[in-house]
């Protein structure tokens, strides 16, 4: 039963650390289960991630910083997504194509459409059967990066508050656009909660899987 789901949110939601208690969950279950992230995953991608997220690269091109997403973004996808996939995995992936929707589309103002179309040229028209966004406001998302000492810094989050904004705004967008493949939940409430979000929309997306089988 092979599912391609991916979490996306802003700085700060909290998705990655909600994503690997329910990896640990879905793996505890005997499920067979691949988790990765954006941008990276394989080799080569792991290395263009190294430019994009570089603090001293502040000089990027915001077309530049858009191509680099989808390079990383095809390779990761030919190298481990895919493969996955044809084995009959669930790959949940820590970010993917809504990412450079929200952030380079919107918040760069590139325009969303300008770079769906950049990536679906990349992803071969490949897009998500489930895509889970977290939600939360950008002061409260940033203010979490701030507590949080043993985070590391990345380029993207030198950006303003104007930027950060921007992203939940497309983030909105999106939601609205792919009402079928992208769900909200509220990622402001205690991590207990918000994972139980999280669970409850995945083990329904493989229950309806299951059922088309």
């Amino acid at each position: 039963m092979a599912l391609f789901i991916t979490i996306e949110g802003p700085e700060g939601s909290g998705k990655t650390t909600t994503c690997l208690r329910l990896i640990k969950n879905m793996k505890e279950k005997g499920i067979n289960v691949l988790y990765t992230r954006e941008p990276g995953g394989s080799e080569i991608a792991e290395e263009i991630r190294q430019i994009i997220l570089n603090k001293k690269n502040t000089a990027m091109d915001k077309n530049t910083e858009a191509l680099l997403y989808a390079a990383a973004r095809r390779q990761h996808l030919v190298e481990k997504v895919l493969p996955a996939l044809n084995e009959g995995k669930i790959v949940i992936c820590d970010r993917f194509i809504d990412s450079s929707l929200a952030y380079q589309g919107y918040a760069r103002g590139l325009g969303i459409d300008e770079v769906l179309n950049v990536n679906l040229f990349a992803t071969k028209g490949k897009l998500p059967d489930l895509t889970v966004y977290f939600k939360i406001d950008a002061f409260e998302g940033l203010k979490r990066i701030n507590k949080d000492i043993n985070r590391e810094i990345n380029r993207l989050d030198l950006e303003k508050i104007e930027f950060h904004q921007k992203v939940c705004e497309g983030y909105e967008i999106l939601l609205k656009k792919y009402p079928q493949r992208i769900k909200a939940i509220d990622a402001s409430l205690s991590f207990d909660e918000v994972y139980e979000q999280l669970e409850e929309l995945v083990y329904k997306k493989i229950r309806e899987s299951q059922k088309d089988d």
